[in-house]
């Protein structure tokens, strides 16, 4: 079984690489869940082709499913002597629990690990996935996953602003499904965010929420490679040692644009450094990795996978959480709390099961006939960080990183054997800049743009897993790279950081198992518009300076199609484009609003409350009042080890405790 299933992985390559983008995977947008195994074949692709017969010969176990075996075996050889073991599926359930935590990505992961510290409380985590495998640990091929079965494969509502270009004329919003959540499928950047983000949470209402509160609660969660070992830390984070003279260019450009080379977690994110990735010699480090893994043998914390949520329990006259209702193996579970739920199940997840539960806008809960628990406005207030995918920067020497030259067996070998080499280098990403355009108003030291520096470029993506990842169309990608194709390249993407537009997220029906309706908004707002495009215009200029003169860079000549029409580089092009393929870089939030009692968009309290009902919180991304100039994971993990700390705090004089 073992060879039958190499042998067809390699012929699905083969076909791969005869139609050139990937025709095979055609499906993928369309269906995500159900083309899983598809996506997965291209990480195996990429990573393995030269490899099948050696995977083979070394090593033999029990099959599960052909796909599972396989990953099973590829993820022993790529842990390489460091294999651990798998955490153990609750089956068997206590009558009701000190805490239940739905979801287990960055927040929930944090929340369980902390709060089952404390042996004489029992918890509960709820995951509708299942635990990661090889597909989510190689750096490089971050990408790829969002075509597995780790992500939900969400899509937006059409928009008038954006994505109108892209498959199905919706945005492709991939998020985590499995033990990790979307720490399974990002692209592992790392960063705290900006101080001001913080002390205007707390000047918004939000006490406890300023710099000075936060930034303890960063240092907790962080084992940073080089630094002194944090007894406390659990994700671990770190620079690849790979480096392509790219990075180098990108921050002697910014010095040249008067920017300095900043620490990446400097109070002050105004600047250029070299990406900071969540990984651990050269793997990704999930929250699953991070946070369960090292304490999924503890006898007070259960971790029930394949388990989906539909409805918190809340009496209506008490307005108490008092349990859980959950599907597992085809079985309907109701499970009690003595103390609290805890709802991190992500900035979508969240606001959808409140609604369900009878927490949201009066109006529409009675539009759908769901009883009313607590009028609040759940699922307002959805921001998210935007980009620009696909801008191009051809250069006339080898000195990037094409699809094609990561399937030579040296740079596998390296990979396996020592964690070296380019395929560490989170998603492709090799430096980060946090800038200001022309067009800020913004405090003097405060970034409204990011600019990400890629190793490589869209145009060599021949697997097609990239276009995929962006939602570009087989037309979009052909008729745009077509004439670039081999050529080396790299890629700037500019990101708006802090968008004005605000979307809205609500039920389509009543059936827990149905996505909600996501409106993302983006761009709706003129200065988003007008920002971007200023953003794009200066990653241009840093691609196109003296920095970059010996490799010839330049960007594509051939205009993004579907705005040939405007003038190529005007600020008309420009909005084209984005109108086109700009879309998100998956920073969803926002949807479970923080906010003082006197805000009536306010969804939960700063304890992380939700207003009105006793003994539930939210922590994940929905309750951040505003999007941080950061990646959000790291902001997300810190919300969870300080809500973690006001659990314990509450808890700690109670005779039950």
């Amino acid at each position: 079984m073992h060879f039958y299933v190499y042998t067809n992985i390699m012929q699905m390559c083969e076909m791969n690489d005869a139609n050139g983008t990937g025709e095979d995977m055609g499906m993928i947008r369309s269906n995500r869940r159900r083309h899983a195994a598809d996506g997965d074949v291209l990480v195996l692709c990429m990573l393995l082709r030269s490899l099948f017969l050696f995977l083979f010969t070394i090593h033999h176990a029990a099959p599960d499913t052909p796909f599972q075996n396989i990953f099973d075996d590829i993820s022993f050889l790529f842990l390489y002597g460091n294999r651990t073991s798998r955490i153990p599926d609750t089956t068997v359930f206590r009558k009701e629990y000190d805490f239940i935590v739905i979801g287990a990505g960055s927040g929930g992961s944090a929340m369980a690990n902390r709060l089952s510290e404390n042996p004489n409380w029992n918890v509960l985590l709820l995951e509708v996935g299942t635990e990661e495998n090889l597909m989510v640990n190689v750096p490089l091929t971050a990408g790829l996953t969002t075509a597995t079965k780790f992500s939900w494969g969400y899509c937006s509502a059409p928009m008038k602003n954006a994505c109108k270009g892209l498959e199905n004329g919706v945005c492709y919003w991939p998020k985590g499904r499995g033990l990790g959540g979307t720490s399974l499928i990002n692209f592992l950047l790392y960063g705290r965010g900006h101080k001001r983000d913080y002390d205007e949470w707390e000047q918004a209402g939000n006490y406890g929420w300023s710099y000075k509160d936060v930034v303890k609660y960063f240092e907790k969660a962080e084992q940073i490679k080089g630094r002194k070992p944090n007894p406390e830390g659990y994700v671990h984070i770190e620079q690849t040692s790979f480096e392509t003279p790219m990075l180098r260019r990108f921050i002697a450009a910014g010095k040249a644009f008067g920017y300095e080379e900043i620490d990446p977690n400097a109070p002050v994110q105004l600047g250029f450094y070299k990406a900071l990735a969540t990984m651990k010699n050269g793997e990704r480090c999930s929250a699953s990795r991070a946070y369960l893994r090292p304490v999924a043998n503890r006898p007070n914390l259960h971790i029930s996978m394949k388990s989906w949520a539909t409805k918190i329990l809340i009496n209506p006259e008490l307005k108490t959480a008092y349990g859980v209702e959950f599907t597992k193996d085809k079985k309907r579970y109701q499970i009690k709390v003595t103390k609290e739920v805890i709802l991190t199940a992500g900035a979508i997840a969240s606001p959808q099961l409140l609604m369900l539960s009878g927490v949201g806008p009066k109006d529409h809960l009675e539009q759908l006939g769901i009883p009313v628990i607590q009028d609040l406005k759940v699922g307002y207030n959805l921001q998210d960080h935007t980009t620009l995918s696909g801008l191009v920067f051809t250069v006339n020497k080898p000195v990037t990183i094409r699809e094609r030259d990561m399937r030579r067996p040296e740079f596998i070998l390296n990979y396996m054997i020592n964690r070296k080499g380019p395929f560490t280098v989170p998603g492709g990403a090799e430096g980060i800049a946090f800038v200001k355009t022309n067009n800020s108003d913004l405090p003097s030291d405060y970034p409204d743009m990011e600019l990400v520096l890629g190793t490589g470029a869209v145009n060599n993506d021949e697997s097609g897993s990239l276009r995929h990842t962006f939602g570009m169309t087989k037309e979009f990608y052909s008729k745009t790279y077509g004439s670039a194709r081999g050529q080396h390249a790299f890629g700037i993407a500019p990101v708006l950081m802090r968008p004005r537009s605000r979307g809205r997220l609500y039920l389509k029906s009543t059936n827990p198992y149905h996505w909600p309706h996501m409106e993302g908004s983006f761009f709706d707002h003129p200065k988003d518009m007008s920002t971007m495009i200023e953003g794009i215009k200066l990653a241009v200029r840093i691609a196109e300076s003296e920095s970059f003169a010996p490799y010839g860079a330049k960007l594509l000549g051939t205009p993004f199609y579907g705005c040939e029409k405007e003038p190529f580089r005007s600020d008309a092009y420009w909005k084209c484009c984005l109108q086109q393929v700009g879309a998100s870089i998956q920073h969803q939030s926002g949807t479970c609003k923080m906010g003082p009692s006197s805000d009536p968009d306010a969804v939960v309290n700063p304890e992380l409350q939700v207003y009105g009902i006793r003994n539930l919180r939210v922590v994940d991304a929905s309750v951040m009042p505003f999007l941080p100039a950061a990646h959000t994971n790291g902001v997300v993990y810190m919300i969870g080890e300080k809500a973690a700390d006001m659990v314990k705090k509450d808890w700690a004089n109670n005779v039950d405790s």
